[in-house]
């Protein structure tokens, strides 16, 4: 992957770095606009530059958090253009996650697992109705 020049790179960081302030205040509408005005300072193709995966999976990631779910799955499907989502365990939930609040349960399985298998049962965090919806429907996940 192409990294970008230094004048480039400290911007995409300058506006990421206000999207990550503004996420953390819950303020995820806001924080998608910092994430977009990142990425429209990539050259095209988009998906040469290293920095294109961790905009588009802060994009995603505060979406999901606003329960924008079709913008989440828009983001998350570009992000499986970028082969080190595959195997992240953070990609495999919040894709299941997606899956699942769009009614593709089966979908939802499938990711959710690999999280599970990849992380274990932390990587659901707080929010445990993931958790219990893969117990369900797979056996050995451990609920405690």
């Amino acid at each position: 992957m192409a990294e970008l020049n230094q004048k480039t790179h400290k911007a995409v960081i300058k506006l990421c770095k206000k999207g990550d302030k503004l996420s953390a205040k819950q303020k995820y509408a806001k924080a998608q606009l910092y994430y977009t005005r990142a990425l429209d300072l990539i050259p095209e193709p988009i998906w040469q530059w290293s920095a294109t995966n961790w905009i588009v999976v802060a994009q995603m990631d505060a979406a999901f958090l606003n329960n924008d779910i079709e913008i989440s799955r828009k983001l998350l499907n570009e992000l499986t253009q970028a082969d080190e989502n595959i195997g992240n365990p953070f990609f495999h939930l919040r894709n299941g996650q997606t899956y699942f609040l769009e009614g593709n349960e089966d979908r939802a399985v499938d990711e959710l697992i690999r999280a599970y298998a990849l992380e274990g049962p932390d990587i659901f965090g707080e929010d445990r109705k993931y958790l219990e919806f893969l117990a369900t429907r797979a056996e050995g996940i451990d609920l405690s």
